[in-house]
């Protein structure tokens, strides 16, 4: 039984109602083609997806991105900047806390119409006040209508990966989707969603029959995995790295753009937020050693937050409710030292 309770406007009628100025409509076209050439390969730039486990209040998200665009200006040269603005959650059992989308409170009940709203809010004034476009996480295909205006990189967690929709509605965006290998790991499988992104598709999408014409933008992400008795196994090392390099290889140029992001974080950390610092410093020295492994990985994805570390409840300003991120001070050397050894 589902039981109606708020009717949400089309995605069209949102957007009317709060569109993107042609200002910053013109500074997000900037942004998305600095992160496609990055996936390409058109530019040996290094992308930095970077910011907190989950956008769960406006202020403190636009603090952030503030110090991000400041930041930006200093590392422009040699990276591109793409803050995290992930305005869903999703939970391991399906519970709690989903995300600003559907909490715009956390301390409060669900109302998706607000959320709507108060995203879309946050990412026009974190593009004016800083720049920067963002990045968030596809976590249900057709709320990606809502925002599809006001992203630059989109991700596909490891639990969606293996799912048919996610794969197809990739296939019809026009930015970099980073899709995540499964939780289990699989690289074919991974190899095998990102095929299917960058595939033209036929599917129903919202109320119509659409036809894609495939995103060759789409490309892996590493973000650990979990074994069978729920341990955490890293997968950023470079033999792991390599073997996704000769995946694409051998795909006989099936896949276009060979790229992979490493997610810093996650099952790669054990969700040790400070060990972020020493996986990103692995991979920066692994692309000193060899020339392949250097092409073929492309940037970082880091949880990063005003203050380090978590809490329950939204008390301490700039603190992640959900996952333990790391602080701006720690974040800010290492977006130094990434762009000193990019």
């Amino acid at each position: 039984m589902f039981e109606k309770q708020i009717k949400i406007p089309a995605a069209e009628e949102i957007l009317a109602e709060q569109p993107l100025p042609e200002s910053l409509r013109r500074i997000k076209a900037e942004r998305d083609k600095l992160a496609k050439d990055v996936i390409a390969g058109r530019s040996d730039k290094l992308l930095v997806i970077v910011g907190p486990c989950s956008a769960h209040e406006s202020k403190p998200v636009l603090e952030y991105v503030r110090r991000l665009g400041r930041l930006n200006e200093r590392v422009r040269d040699k990276l591109v900047l793409v803050p995290r603005i992930y305005t869903n959650k999703p939970r391991t059992k399906g519970v709690g806390y989903k995300g600003m989308f559907s909490q715009p409170d956390p301390e409060n009940k669900e109302n998706i119409l607000r959320g709507i709203h108060t995203i879309r809010e946050l990412h026009l004034h974190a593009i004016e006040e800083s720049g920067l476009s963002a990045a968030d996480e596809m976590l249900y295909p057709e709320n990606y209508a809502y925002v599809e205006d006001l992203l630059t990189y989109i991700a596909v967690g490891a639990r969606s990966s293996e799912n048919q929709m996610h794969r197809l509605v990739s296939s019809g965006i026009e930015l970099p989707v980073g899709i995540k290998n499964p939780m289990g790991g699989s690289i074919p499988v991974l190899l095998n969603s990102i095929y299917a992104a960058q595939s033209p598709q036929v599917f129903k999408y919202r109320d119509y029959q659409v036809a894609t014409q495939g995103n060759e933008y789409a490309h892996a992400v590493l973000r650990g995995m979990v074994d069978s008795y729920g341990n955490d196994i890293p997968n950023f090392h470079y033999e792991t790295v390599m073997k996704v390099c000769e995946g694409y290889a051998h795909s006989n140029g099936e896949l276009k753009n060979p790229a992979i992001i490493i997610d810093s974080n996650h099952s790669n950390s054990g969700k040790q937020f400070r060990q972020q610092i020493r996986i990103v410093e692995e991979i920066l020295q692994n692309r000193l050693y060899d020339t392949d492994f250097k092409k073929i990985v492309k940037g970082f994805m880091i949880e990063s937050f005003l203050v380090e570390g978590n809490q329950k409840h939204d008390i301490v300003f700039g603190q992640s409710i959900t996952d333990p991120c790391l602080g701006w001070e720690d974040t800010e050397r290492l977006i130094l030292d990434i762009a000193e050894k990019a």
